[in-house]
C-alpha cells in the first residue's frame, strides 16, 4: 500500500489490471475537492459565499483577540519628588509674595509701647487688603504705619551679625514669611481721626469730641495721659492721632506735636490694621475695637455741620414752598 501511494503522487503509470482502482481513486478525489475547497475558504475567513458567518473548523479555537497581540502603550512615568520640589517651592514663594503685597503681612513687635495688648517679640498679622478699596483707619484700631518723619530717628535697626542669617531673613521678609528689621514701621492705636478734637488734661481721661474714653487696654499703673498731657488738638482731614497702650513708655503723637502735622500721621502712611496676634501660640488673640469707641455722640461733631446746614436750608426754602402750595388755589379762583 505504501508503494501505491508513492507511485500515485509521483505520476508513474499503474500496472496492468489496476484500472478499477484508478477509477475509484479518481472519483474519490473528485468528491473530496468541494470539501477541501470549503475548508480552505473557511480557514481564510471568506465563508461559502452565502453571507453566513463562517464556522470554525473542528479543533479550531476561533479568532484570537488582536488587542492581546498589541504591545502595551508606553505609560508616562511620574516625576521624581526631587524634580517637583523646586517647582513647588517656586509656586509657594510666588503665592507668599502676592499675599504679602496685597492681602496680609506679618510684623514683629520691637518695643513695650503697646503693652499689655502686645508683648515684645509678638508677631501680628496686618490686613493690607481693605486699604486698597479705600478703607481708612477707624478709632480704636491697632494700625501699623511708616515713620511719618523723625519718629524713629534715634532708633537703630536690629540686624543679625551673621551674614548668612541676615541673608535668609531678608529673603523671607521679602516674601512676607518673616518681619523685616530694616523697615522703620510703628504700631499704635488710633485714638482720633480727621475732623476730631482730642485732648487729655492732668491724669485724664482722654476725650474725643468732648466724650471721655474708658480705656481698659491702658497698661496697668499708667494714667490715660501718661506723663504727657496735651490738647485740645484738632486732627486735620486725612490724618490720624495715635497713642500706645503703655502710655508711660510710648513716643506717640503726644511727643511729636512740634513736627509737621502736629503729631498726626497721614492716612497714606498706614500699611494696614493689625487684627490678630499669630505668634507665639500662647499669645494668640484677636485685636478688636474696644467698646468705648462705640459710644453715642463720639463722632457727633462730624455730621453736625451738614445737619445744621440742612436745617438752615429748609428754613430758607419754607416761604417758597408755601407760595407753591398756594398757587393752585389762586389759579382756581381766577
Amino acid at each position: 500500500m505504501g508503494d501505491l501511494v508513492i507511485g500515485a503522487r509521483s505520476g508513474a503509470g499503474e500496472p496492468e489490471g489496476s484500472g478499477g482502482r484508478a477509477a475509484r481513486s479518481t472519483e474519490a478525489a473528485a468528491s473530496s475537492a468541494p470539501a477541501e475547497e470549503a475548508a480552505a475558504q473557511s480557514a481564510d475567513g471568506h465563508g461559502d459565499g452565502t453571507g453566513d458567518t463562517p464556522q470554525p473548523l473542528p479543533g479550531d479555537s476561533g479568532p484570537t483577540d488582536r488587542t492581546e497581540e498589541q504591545p502595551p502603550r508606553n505609560e508616562r512615568k511620574p516625576r521624581s519628588f526631587w524634580k517637583e520640589l523646586p517647582i513647588l517651592i517656586g509656586i509657594a514663594l510666588v503665592l507668599a509674595l502676592v499675599i504679602k503685597t496685597f492681602f496680609v503681612q506679618a510684623f514683629s513687635i520691637p518695643s513695650e509701647s503697646m503693652q499689655n495688648t502686645l508683648q515684645v517679640g509678638d508677631r501680628v498679622l496686618v490686613d493690607k487688603l481693605t486699604p486698597w478699596f479705600g478703607s481708612e483707619p477707624e478709632r480704636g484700631e491697632v494700625v501699623v504705619f511708616h515713620d511719618p518723619g523723625g519718629w524713629l530717628a534715634d532708633e537703630p535697626t536690629k540686624q543679625s551679625s551673621n551674614s548668612f542669617v541676615r541673608g535668609v531673613q531678608e529673603v523671607l521678609s521679602f516674601v512676607g514669611l518673616m518681619p523685616s528689621d530694616n523697615e522703620k514701621d510703628l504700631i499704635k492705636r488710633v485714638i482720633a481721626v480727621g475732623g476730631d478734637t482730642v485732648e487729655c488734661e492732668g491724669e485724664g481721661p482722654v476725650k474725643v469730641n468732648g466724650i471721655a474714653l474708658d480705656e481698659p487696654y491702658v497698661y496697668a499703673g499708667n494714667t490715660p495721659c501718661g506723663t504727657k498731657p496735651f490738647g485740645p488738638v484738632k486732627v486735620p482731614d486725612g490724618r490720624i492721632w495715635v497713642m500706645g497702650d503703655h502710655r508711660a513708655d510710648s513716643l506717640d503723637s503726644r511727643f511729636h506735636m512740634d513736627q509737621p502735622g502736629g503729631g498726626t500721621v497721614p492716612v497714606d502712611d498706614v500699611i494696614g490694621r493689625a487684627f490678630v496676634v499669630a505668634w507665639p501660640v500662647n499669645h494668640w488673640s484677636t485685636l478688636p475695637v474696644p467698646d468705648t469707641f462705640d459710644q453715642k455722640g463720639l463722632a457727633a461733631t462730624v455730621p453736625a455741620v451738614p445737619a445744621a446746614a440742612g436745617a438752615v436750608g429748609a428754613v430758607a426754602l419754607l416761604p417758597l414752598v408755601r407760595r407753591l402750595r398756594n398757587r393752585p388755589d389762586r389759579d382756581r379762583r381766577s
